[in-house]
Order: C-alpha cells, then structure tokens, then sequence
C-alpha cells in the first residue's frame, strides 16, 4: 500500500465575493480537514483506552502477558483499518472538491479585504504494517528463569560436619516468573510470581546411602564399595518475590518509558509447592561389571515445601539463596533443612 503520509496543498487566489461562506471552497475543505483530524485523534483516543482495559486485566490477573501483547496488537490494527477507512473516503470528497474548484463551480471566500491565498495541509499516518509497540507501558513482562549452584542441608543450625558432600550436592531451577510494575508512575518496586521445577540434589559421604525404615530415614553404609551415590528431590513450586529494580526511566516521544533488568535489582520472597518424585541413584562396580541403580519411592520425604528465597544482582544475573522452611523428611527425630546457594538468570 503506498505511504499515507503526503501533504495536498491547494492554493487559491480569488478577488472578494458575496457568496455564503458554506457554500465556498475555504469552508468545504476546512471543514473536511477538521474531519480527517477529528477522527484520527478520536481514534487513537479510543485506541488509548482500549489498551488501558487489557493492562487492568492484566493486574487482575485474568489473562497473561502475552494474552495481552495479542489483544494490543489485535486492537491496534482494528484502529488503524479503521481510520485509513474514514480518512480515504474524506480525501475522495477533498480530491472532488478541488476538482469542483479548478473546473469553476465553487467560489472562494475573502473575509479580508484585498485578495487572501488559503493553503490546506492534509496530513496522515501510515498505520497498516507499523509495529506497535507497547514497551514502557506494559506493566507485567515475562521472563525465563534458570537457576544452579550448591545445595546441602542445615542440621542444628549449622551446614558445617554435614553428611552430604559440598561439590558434588547442586541444586537445579528452570521455569517461567511474570514480572508487575505496582505502581504506574514508579519502576522501583515489582511484583515477581511464577512457576518453577526445582531440583535438589545430595550426595551422602563415606561410601552411605539412605534407607527407609519404618516413618525414619536414615544413612547407612552400602554393602559394595560406591562410585556414585545421589539422592534427589523435584518439587513444582509458586515462587513469589518482592522486586527491588533500580533500572532508570526513559524518554522517548516526550513519554516515559519503564525500563527492567537494565541495573541492580534485589529480589526478597518464598516459595511452597509439592514435591513430585524422590529419587535414589547408585553406581558401583562388582567383579568387574559396571552396575547402576535407581530406587523411586517417598522416602517419608516432605510433601509440601515452603520456605524463604532472596536474590541481588546485576541486569539479568543474579546470587541466588533459598532455605526450606520445611524439614527434608517428615518425621526423622533429627530436623534438616534443605539450603541452596548459586547464581540465577532472568532472560527476558
């Protein structure tokens, strides 16, 4: 489609005459000038509330952002075939008139005295094939979480003589967070809610493995000599954050813009959701053959995690705490608690 942004200037010279101003060229095109402005801010006006009803809609939770991305950009392109629709059939009636002029049937006004020259500039945007964007006004963005670094358990308050090897224990996060400016003329504080996979692993010392007896789990010593022993949580979790992010505001279009992930940010919240699969994972040799095990089961492990989160950093990287508020197995006469610490990603 061509470009709709172009300028028609009609210049008229004309001596004084007594004819009705509405019945005059001046009057006509003035008047469908107007037209054409009237309906392209009315519009976009309309267009400006319609995106401010999805973005509370958003707040409230009922749809996520990208519900949202696809009913703005569904929004604005109604608007724009919209206005090329009004604003074509109004340049039909302008191109008439001026034909109507040249051939002499419409007179020109001349509310001053001596000759006056009127100049009317039409001007249009092209909408049509334009991206829209609605960055600085989207209030909730979404991110990509990913999460790895060291994982041991708190006994008696302390992780020190503990019974899991500190290397080889990692912890593991993948999932997808939405993130909320709260307030609509300030970038400091978001809300931060997802849903992630976590993934805790322990790997005992001195040749143990972890038996159940009874409602207890305990270590014991395997009968065959170890290469490899790994136990294993996953739990599906709803982490929820306290957002702090120190990203600077920008202009563009004498317009602010809300930049995230552009500074530090600091991250304060928890986390609770269930646990779905425990896991026990061995490797041994025996007379010269290489043997690997794997024993699902409960392990009268926790159901229900909860616990307190925090992360700081800079842009999208960040160091990364969570303790489980929960013990690691529900009725063992020794309370632990998982703990993690690694570094975390948000990518936009």
């Amino acid at each position: 489609m061509r470009n709709f942004t172009f300028y028609l200037a009609v210049a008229l010279c004309a001596l004084a005459t007594k004819v009705h101003a509405q019945e005059t060229f001046e009057s006509k095109a003035k008047n469908i000038a107007e037209k054409i402005e009237k309906v392209t801010k009315d519009e976009k006006e309309a267009l400006k509330v319609a995106v401010e009803a999805v973005n509370v809609k958003v707040d409230k939770g009922e749809i996520n952002a990208q519900q949202a991305a696809a009913e703005k950009e569904a929004l604005a392109k109604a608007t724009a075939a919209k206005i090329e629709s009004e604003v074509n059939r109004l340049n039909d009636e302008l191109r008439t008139l001026v034909q109507d002029k040249v051939d002499g049937r419409i007179a020109a006004s001349d509310t001053t005295k001596g000759n006056h020259t009127y100049i009317f500039s039409i001007k249009r945007k092209d909408l049509k094939g334009k991206k829209y964007e609605f960055n600085g006004e989207r209030r909730t963005t979404s991110q990509f979480v990913f999460a790895i670094g060291l994982n041991n358990v708190v006994t008696d308050g302390s992780v020190e003589d503990s019974d899991f090897r500190y290397p080889g224990s990692r912890f593991y996060e993948w999932g997808l967070a939405y993130n909320t400016r709260i307030f609509k003329n300030d970038n400091l504080l978001h809300a931060k809610y997802g849903l992630s996979l976590m993934y805790n692993d322990l790997r005992p010392t001195n040749n143990r493995v972890f038996e159940k007896q009874g409602d207890q789990t305990v270590l014991v010593t395997s009968p065959v000599e170890l290469k490899n022993a790994r136990f294993r949580n996953v739990y599906l979790v709803a982490p929820v954050h306290l957002e702090f992010d120190f990203s600077k505001k920008e202009m563009k279009n004498d317009k602010t813009i809300f930049r995230t992930h552009n500074s530090f940010r600091l991250g304060v919240g928890g986390y609770a959701g269930l646990r779905i699969k425990s896991k026990q994972k061995t490797e041994y040799k025996l007379n010269d053959m290489e043997y690997e095990s794997k024993v699902k089961g409960d392990f009268n492990a926790s159901d229900f995690v909860y616990g307190l989160s925090t992360y700081i950093g800079y842009k999208q990287t960040s160091l990364y705490l969570k303790y489980d508020l929960n013990p690691l197995f529900q009725n063992n006469a020794v309370k632990q608690n998982n703990i993690s610490l690694g570094v975390r990603f948000d990518f936009n």
